[in-house]
């Protein structure tokens, strides 16, 4: 009874409703995109060729891509995970013994598109790869949520900011989870092919089997299949077996010098496993930790996808797929905005729940100072903001969708059409 009387001052009313994000969204994504474009143009203007001001490649991990792109087209394709080899590429194309080395970790697949970009100029291929990638990225949140203040969201958000300011492939990452998981309903052959490209970034892939097994749609299972076993077919038809042999003995070295050591900077790695690292603890605590977070992050996800809305379903897989992971970055968090946009289109059709829109609107904001609250006083903002937004999650799942797992299709489509 007490608590009907109680006094809720502004401030607090505003936070619980949150109609201070309504208000606020153009002014603040339309600040962060002047941040953006000035920013990146000060970065342009005082580069000299291909490098920053720094001495560092523009769009930095692009280099690592570039490089091995440009190996595989003069037939060193094998030598690409040989980072003395890869480094020395690096320095030639750079036109610079001292550029940073940025080493190159992914499977094969990832190759066929690090050599298609090859064959253009540097800048030119650094332009078209995050273009093209963030064009897609856009197109798949205005299908989640429709409207023009989703490609405002989207090319705005601090992630992308980080995303592009890297040169990685975090849109093309958060296209295919995304697309995959929006389309698993009316198109599940081609939700299949989508998520089966994943196999070129496999750790964000790690739950992928679980939910499909649980989602008991083999045309799903089938397609993700066909398109993975396609690309690694496609890899050996077009560079042989060397390639996945020199991706397999790399896997040593960058599981011990990346992941293990942190030398990417802990700062910068958004999972349990480099939190536990950071604080100082060793290397098995660190997996027992990251262990545990997974089997939790997985079932949640595979709970959500039982029985929880489409909606709600492809926010848990999205945000439980960096939970999931020893190895994430910052730029990954591209992918949560797609745990965001899948709350909001649920939001739309059955409502908001308290304080909802303003813990979204600050783990949307997240990126923008979360690696540098972490390097300064180890508290991991990006991680906690991924989790609180794989708990809001099944939150909605439990209040909306339990005991009801088959009445929540209409509700999606009205969302996303």
């Amino acid at each position: 009874m007490l608590g009907e009387h109680c006094y809720r001052s502004p401030m607090n009313s505003s936070w619980h409703s949150g109609d201070w994000v309504d208000s606020r969204i153009r002014s603040v994504c339309g600040a962060l995109l002047a941040m953006t474009v000035i920013s990146y143009a000060a970065l342009l203007l005082s580069s000299h060729g291909t490098l920053d001001w720094k001495g560092r490649p523009i769009g930095t991990d692009f280099s690592d891509v570039y490089a091995a792109g440009w190996m595989a087209n003069h037939g060193r394709a094998a030598a690409a995970w040989v980072w003395p080899e890869h480094y020395q590429v690096q320095q030639m194309l750079n036109h610079s013994r001292t550029v940073p080395f940025y080493g190159w970790h992914y499977p094969p697949p990832f190759l066929l598109v690090a050599s298609a970009l090859a064959t253009l100029p540097y800048l030119a291929a650094l332009a078209l790869w995050q273009g093209t990638t963030l064009a897609a990225a856009v197109a798949v949140a205005r299908r989640i949520v429709p409207g023009p203040r989703s490609a405002l969201a989207v090319i705005a958000a601090p992630a992308s900011f980080v995303c592009i300011g890297h040169g990685q492939n975090a849109f093309l990452t958060a296209s295919l989870l995304a697309g995959g998981l929006l389309l698993i309903d009316r198109r599940p052959w081609m939700a299949g092919l989508l998520l089966g490209c994943l196999v070129y970034k496999p750790q964000f892939a790690v739950l992928l089997p679980v939910v499909l097994i649980v989602l008991r749609d083999r045309r799903v299972f089938l397609g993700a299949a066909l398109s993975s076993c396609g690309l690694v077919a496609l890899t050996l038809v077009v560079w042989g077996w060397p390639v996945w042999a020199g991706f397999y003995e790399s896997l040593g070295p960058t599981r011990a010098i990346v992941i293990e050591t942190g030398q990417t900077g802990w700062e910068k790695i958004i999972t349990a496993f480099a939190l536990v690292r950071a604080w100082g603890g060793a290397v098995p605590l660190a997996y027992a930790v990251q262990g545990v977070t997974t089997v939790l992050a997985i079932t949640g996800a595979a709970i959500t996808a039982r029985w929880a809305s489409a909606c709600v379903r492809g926010s848990a897989v999205c945000s439980a797929a960096l939970l999931s992971t020893p190895y994430a970055l910052d730029y990954d968090l591209v992918i949560l905005g797609g745990a965001l946009c899948f709350i909001v289109a649920d939001a739309r059709t059955r409502g908001w729940l308290a304080q909802e829109k303003s813990i979204l609107a600050l783990a949307y904001l997240a990126p923008l100072f979360g690696r540098q609250m972490m390097e300064l006083t180890l508290v991991p903002v990006n991680w906690i903001a991924t989790i609180t937004v794989f708990f809001l999650a099944l939150r909605r799942a439990w209040i909306f969708d339990s005991g009801n797992g088959h009445a929540t299709r209409d509700g999606f489509q009205s969302a996303v059409t």
